[in-house]
């Protein structure tokens, strides 16, 4: 499947980019209903269960008041005291008896009776006869026999046994609990509408406020956008949620503009590098190109064409050695390819030093390697090619005829560390030069003629000695210049 076009190597993964103060405005009023709804149901379900609970209680109460009157006025007269509360009434006798007072249970099913309180009664008048009140729910105190509530949405019931023998049935209707319940649903649902109203102004607004720094980092992104590089959000609280973004982003603009800005100074050290080593190139192959024109046009000497030749073999070889040190600074960059073996670093300088002192006679070379093995795990060839121009820049620097000393020690603050140590007896490296002698093509004296080199060979020692693990530096020394290789040992 072919990607689009401008999408290769990104990643495809969409950011889900909906309103987030529309998604919270809603998750906050979808749990607000929620909450609403299961409040009012709740307040439903038990303040009808309470109103319920509390009229079985009034039936027992009517009940145990009637059990105190048994034997101090008849059944006629019972019945029309507890009808009178707007109950249905009835008792039979043991004798099989029979009184029904009040409304019937299926008038009670239709709704409480006219003229009847919110509790579905009437208040009675003052108590007369034996110290009993009129109102049967004043005279708790005596139990019924026996008694068993029933009922159903509309009715409940209450059966009881008087100490006569007597049954009495009291029936009472639900319908004023279910009015109350429906009042108390409409009150519920009018606050729960104005709640959420209110509930949605004040979101809104919060959120609006809550939003407000993502504005500005949007406002500060398309500034950068547009140029200003400069500008960051600098959050007063970085462990906040938008703080954490807000520092998220900083940093992020900060890479960038670091990434940036090294790849500006990576393009101008390159074209930088291109130039010099145009212009490096350039003199052997004017010094190749003038004499070979001369060979060739000019009739001259045997002596004089031998000369000429050898001009011109010196100056080819001088190109070949510059081409070649920039194909190593190549793969360098790229990642230099090692074939590592496990050598003893002594063994390896000592046999360098003597090939470099075949090469160059006048050099007092002196190697200063330990006794016992100093094992490391690095590509001999290229391990030599670090040791050779570290000491043809040491020869370089004292006209090919000075002092230099080659050394290999352990680190004694380190013992998983083995030094070479490069010194020369020369003018040395000014501090403020030690680390820029290590950039492509510098020289601290351009002014020198062809053995001064082209300025490669400390970069490439350095890449080198990197590609193993370790590094070379030029540290203080009291006389001439000094160089260390730091590289890690061997593990047995």
């Amino acid at each position: 499947m072919t990607a689009p076009p401008g999408t290769s190597g990104r990643s495809a993964t969409t950011l889900r980019t909906a309103s987030l103060r529309t998604r919270t405005v809603l998750a906050v009023l979808a749990l607000m209903v929620v909450l609403l709804v299961g409040l009012t149901v709740s307040v439903d379900v038990i303040f009808g269960a309470q109103l319920r609970t509390q009229l079985e209680d009034r039936l027992e109460d009517r009940a145990a008041a009637a059990a105190s009157l048994v034997g101090t006025v008849d059944s006629d007269e019972l019945a029309d005291r507890l009808s009178a509360q707007g109950l249905s009434v009835r008792i039979e006798s043991a004798a099989g008896e029979e009184v029904v007072a009040g409304p019937s249970p299926d008038q009670l099913r239709q709704g409480p009776p006219a003229g009847l309180g919110p509790d579905g009664g009437r208040r009675p008048g003052p108590a007369t006869g034996n110290g009993s009140s009129d109102d049967p729910t004043t005279s708790g105190e005596v139990s019924v026999a026996a008694s068993a509530i029933s009922g159903d949405d509309q009715l409940v019931t209450l059966v009881s046994t008087l100490s006569d023998g007597s049954t009495l049935t009291l029936t009472a209707s639900t319908a004023p609990i279910a009015a109350t319940v429906a009042q108390l649903r409409t009150v519920m649902a009018i606050a729960a509408a104005a709640v959420l109203i209110i509930a949605v102004i004040g979101v809104l607004l919060v959120v609006r406020s809550t939003l407000a720094p993502l504005t500005r980092v949007t406002t500060v992104a398309r500034s950068i956008a547009s140029g200003d590089r400069g500008r960051r959000l600098r959050p007063d609280r970085p462990r906040t949620e938008i703080g954490r973004v807000a520092s998220a982003f900083d940093e992020m603009l900060d890479d960038v503009e670091g990434a940036e800005r090294s790849a500006l100074d990576a393009e101008a050290r390159m074209r930088t590098f291109v130039s010099d080593a145009a212009h490096e190139l350039r003199t052997p192959v004017a010094g190749i190109r003038a004499a070979a024109d001369t060979l060739v046009r000019a009739d001259l000497s045997p002596a004089d064409r031998e000369l000429l030749a050898t001009q011109i073999a010196r100056e080819s070889g001088r190109a070949s050695r510059l081409i070649d040190d920039m194909l190593m600074m190549a793969r360098l960059d790229r990642g230099l390819d090692l074939i590592p073996t496990r050598v003893d670093l002594g063994r390896l300088v000592r046999s360098e030093a003597d090939r470099l002192s075949l090469r160059r006679p006048s050099l007092d070379l002196q190697t200063r390697v330990p006794d016992r093995p100093v094992p490391v795990d690095a590509d001999v060839d290229r391990l030599g090619q670090i040791v050779s121009n570290l000491v043809d820049n040491a020869a370089r620097a004292t006209g090919g005829d000075g002092a230099v000393v080659v050394e290999v020690r352990i680190d004694d603050a380190d013992a998983a560390t083995a030094r070479i140590v490069v010194t020369d007896d020369g003018p040395g490296v000014p501090a403020e030069e030690r680390e820029r002698i290590f950039d492509r093509l510098v020289r601290l004296d351009p002014s020198r003629d062809a053995r001064a080199g082209a300025g490669l060979g400390l970069p490439i020692a350095r890449g080198i000695a990197r590609a193993h693990g370790g590094d070379v530096t030029c540290v203080p020394a009291s006389r001439g210049a000094r160089f260390e290789v730091t590289l890690p040992l061997a593990v047995a």
